[in-house]
C-alpha cells in the first residue's frame, strides 16, 4: 500500500505414522514454522524497554488478499533468534536516548512523529549507551521479514487474531476508535507471542528499502542495499482495518517532499 496513493494498500514409517514423526521433529526444533500462543523469554534494557526473544522458524510472508506488493506469498526462514520490543517506543523512551528536542507532549504514548532517519538514529544511539555497550547489546530497526514473522506469531490469517475484521477494535487503535491520536502502548490485546500494537496505533518503520517479493524461498531477507522508498508496517490510529493487516506494506521516499512520520519498535541483535 503506497502512502502516497492513500494521501499520506505417507504412509506409515515402521510403527509410527509420518505425521507423528513430523510433530516430534518440530518439537525438537527440526520442523517448520512456530505456531500458537507461547510465552517468550524477555530481556529488559537500561531504559526499561522489554525485548521478547523471538525463536527462529519459517512462515509464509505476504498475502493474496491485499495489495500487489504483498505478492507472491513465499516461504521465509528466520534462521536465528532475535529480540524485538514488546511494545512500540514511547515519547519518553525516545527522549531518554535522544534528548529533549523536539519537545514532545505525550510521554507515555507511542511516538509517531519520526522520519525513517530519526528512527534509525534512535537505534544507533541506544546501542551506544554505556550500559548497553557494557551488556553487549546492539539495536536496529526490524527488517520487514522479522516484523511480519513476529506480528503473525505463527498465524496465517489476515490479522494475528484471525480473519474477522470486526475484532480489530479489540486488538488495535485505528480509525474507528483511535480518537485522532496515538495511545500508550499495551492498551489492546497482545498477539499470541505477547507483542502489543502490532496492528494500529503507530506505523512502524522497518530497516529495509522496498523490494519486490519473489516466489523463491528465502532466508533472513534484508532487501537491497539501496533504493528509493522505505517501508512501514502495522497501520496506525488513522487507518482502516485492511491497512492494519499483518502483511500490509506502506512505503514512501524518505527524502521526498512529503515526509511521512511514523513510529518504531527496535530489534535486539544476538540476544
Amino acid at each position: 500500500m503506497s502512502l502516497k496513493d492513500n494521501g499520506q494498500r505417507f504412509p506409515y514409517f515402521g510403527s509410527l505414522n509420518l505425521g507423528w514423526i513430523v510433530c516430534l521433529l518440530t518439537l525438537v526444533g527440526c520442523g517448520g514454522s512456530d505456531s500458537g500462543p507461547k510465552s517468550l523469554e524477555s530481556v529488559t534494557n537500561s531504559i526499561g524497554m522489554e525485548m521478547l526473544i523471538v525463536p527462529g522458524g519459517k512462515f509464509q510472508m505476504g498475502s493474496r488478499r491485499g495489495d500487489v506488493r504483498e505478492l507472491p506469498v513465499h516461504e521465509v526462514t528466520i534462521s536465528r533468534p532475535f529480540g524485538l520490543g514488546r511494545t512500540e517506543v514511547t515519547e519518553e523512551q525516545y527522549q531518554a536516548v535522544m534528548g529533549k528536542q523536539p519537545k514532545l507532549s505525550k510521554p507515555d504514548c507511542a511516538i509517531d512523529s519520526l522520519t525513517w532517519a530519526q528512527a534509525s538514529e534512535f537505534c544507533k544511539r541506544l546501542s551506544n549507551l554505556p550500559a548497553e555497550k557494557a551488556a553487549g547489546r546492539s539495536y536496529r530497526l526490524p527488517t520487514e521479514a522479522e516484523w511480519e514473522y513476529a506480528c503473525r506469531a505463527g498465524t496465517s490469517t489476515a490479522y494475528s487474531f484471525g480473519d474477522d475484521a470486526t475484532k480489530v477494535t479489540d486488538h488495535a487503535w485505528y480509525s474507528r476508535n483511535g480518537l485522532q491520536e496515538a495511545h500508550p502502548p499495551g492498551g489492546k490485546i497482545a498477539n499470541p507471542w505477547g507483542f502489543s500494537d502490532m496492528h494500529g496505533n503507530a506505523w512502524e518503520w522497518c530497516h529495509n528499502w522496498l523490494y519486490d517479493y519473489t516466489e523463491d524461498p528465502v532466508t533472513d531477507p534484508t532487501g537491497p542495499e539501496t533504493g528509493k522508498e522505505r517501508v512501514l508496517r502495522g497501520g496506525a490510529w488513522f487507518h482502516r482495518e485492511p491497512d492494519c493487516r499483518s502483511s500490509t506494506r506502506a512505503f514512501i521516499d524518505p527524502k521526498g517532499d512529503k515526509q511521512y512520520l511514523g513510529g518504531l519498535r527496535v530489534t535486539l541483535l544476538n540476544p
